[in-house]
C-alpha cells in the first residue's frame, strides 16, 4: 500500500521554472516504479515521466524531454519533477503515481496507486 501527496505547484509566468515533489508513505517505497501524469482542462490524463525503482533509468514524453527531469531519493520516500522553460501548454493538474515493478510504464492502467494532484498554471 502506498499513499502519495503532491506539492509544490503554482502560477508561474512562461518560460519559468517550478519543482513538484510527492511524499510517500508505506513500506518498500524502493519497490516502485514511480511517474507523473498530468490532465489539462478537457483532455485526457496523459503520461509525463516515470523512473525505475532504483532511479538508473528514467522515461520522458516527448513533449516534455530536454525541460523536465524526475528524479527519486528513496531515503526520504519522495519524487521529485523539476520544470524548466515552462510553457502554456503544461498547464495541467499533475499526479504523482506508482506500482509495483521493475520496468518503466507510460500507461496509466499500469500503475495502482495515486496521489490527488496539484495544480500547474503557466501564464502566457
Amino acid at each position: 500500500q502506498l499513499e502519495l501527496v503532491e506539492s509544490g505547484g503554482g502560477l508561474v509566468q512562461a518560460g519559468g521554472s517550478l519543482r513538484l515533489s510527492c511524499a510517500a508513505s508505506g513500506q518498500n517505497f524502493g519497490s516502485y516504479c514511480m511517474a507523473w501524469f498530468r490532465r489539462a482542462p478537457g483532455k485526457e490524463r496523459e503520461f509525463v515521466a516515470a523512473i525505475k525503482w532504483n532511479g538508473d533509468d528514467t522515461l520522458y514524453s516527448d513533449s516534455v524531454e530536454g525541460r523536465f527531469t524526475i528524479s527519486r531519493d528513496n531515503a526520504k520516500n519522495t519524487v521529485f519533477l523539476q520544470m524548466i522553460n515552462l510553457k502554456a501548454e503544461d498547464t495541467a493538474v499533475y499526479f504523482c503515481a506508482g506500482y509495483v515493478g521493475k520496468g518503466l510504464r507510460d500507461g496509466d492502467y499500469e500503475y495502482d496507486y495515486w496521489g490527488q494532484g496539484t495544480q500547474v498554471t503557466v501564464s502566457s
